[in-house]
């Protein structure tokens, strides 16, 4: 990193580093497949499962983000009920933490009135005062649950990856939901630390939150001619075959001297007293091994350079380091799952 660089370095948040756990991502009753996730046609009781909080720690990482729908607590006909079974196994993910000294950041993926996977909510969360309501419930309920519990080992990231702001939602509108939410949240538990995803997809910061005392999530996926190539559900990037440094469709050079330049913006955060924290990002299987290792040294060594942590979209599945379904990758075997090395080896000098 630039001297010049030096004060953006963001230090308010310790350098967490880890994976995303999909156990409650998408519950069967969502009635989609969806390609980023092995688990996604689990039920809404899929336990998480203690070898993985075991696993992340023996290989070095402190970090787990949980993203879950709504969808998964909810019970059908009774107004914003919360069902008591699949808390109890949000306790026991977090418990998991506890035993392996692992943080866990709880998110809404799909929150009332919003998600950025298919189908549609059918309120918005940005305009409509009841899916505002009952997030506002479900973050309140959550923070009196786990009232007690420090920071350093729980936090809670609001509403995952909103989009770009447009009529349908302008950034006036996210600043009130954000408001609402953190509002609620304090309401119970004061003290709990809350991450807020920039929007534009977790891709752009949002200075007018500064004040909030909440810190802020981004994304590493850029460029998507990279790390989404084939992925369907993302658009289906299917030619030409990436590379790194690569040209995107737009035309613009991606390589590390651009990845700086992004994150940058996210790292001067620090100079307002704002954490920063990187909750998602990763390669999609159907992008060549080598070209996702040599874009991973470049954007891992960026991050780092920063000071900013990161989790892994996702442990088991195509983004993963367990079973991903690479068909360029000589696996190994890891109790019962196939197990990149080379991947992991990497993520671990970061």
């Amino acid at each position: 990193m630039k001297t010049s660089d030096r004060s953006s370095r963001q230090t308010k948040l310790p350098r967490w580093r880890g994976f995303n756990l999909t156990e409650k991502f998408k519950p069967a009753l969502d009635g989609l497949s969806d390609e980023t996730s092995t688990d996604c046609r689990l039920d809404r009781y899929a336990p998480y499962r203690e070898d993985d909080f075991r696993w992340i720690a023996d290989w070095g990482f402190d970090f787990v983000r949980l993203p879950m729908s709504y969808r998964c607590w909810t019970v059908p006909g009774r107004d914003w009920e919360m069902d008591e079974r699949v808390l109890e196994q949000v306790d026991e993910g977090i418990e998991f933490g506890r035993r392996y000294g692992i943080h866990v950041c709880l998110n809404m993926h799909r929150a009332p009135g919003y998600c950025v996977n298919p189908p549609t909510e059918p309120l918005s969360l940005w305009k409509d005062a009841d899916a505002l309501a009952e997030c506002c419930h479900y973050w309140g309920a959550f923070a009196r649950r786990y009232r007690g519990i420090a920071s350093d080992r729980l936090s809670f990231n609001l509403l995952n990856e909103p989009p770009k702001p447009d009529e349908n939602m302008t950034r006036t509108d996210h600043e009130r939901v954000v408001r609402s939410l953190t509002a609620a949240i304090r309401e119970e538990d004061p003290a709990r630390l809350v991450i807020v995803d920039g929007v534009r997809w977790g891709q752009e910061t949002l200075p007018e939150l500064a004040d909030l005392g909440v810190a802020q999530s981004c994304r590493f996926y850029l460029p998507a001619a990279v790390s989404f190539y084939k992925a369907t559900w993302a658009g289906g990037v299917a030619s030409p075959e990436p590379r790194w440094p690569c040209v995107d469709g737009e035309g613009e050079r991606w390589d590390r001297q651009r990845l700086e330049a992004h994150f940058r913006t996210w790292a001067r955060l620090a100079e307002q007293g704002i954490g920063v924290h990187c909750g998602e990002g990763g390669c999609f299987n159907h992008t060549p091994h080598t070209v996702a290792l040599a874009w991973f040294e470049d954007v891992l060594g960026v991050l780092t350079g920063f000071g900013i942590g990161y989790a892994l979209w996702n442990f088991r599945g195509p983004f993963g380091v367990l079973d991903s379904q690479r068909n360029d990758v000589v696996y190994e075997d890891w109790h019962g799952h196939r197990l990149d090395r080379k991947l992991l080896d990497l993520l671990r000098r970061f």
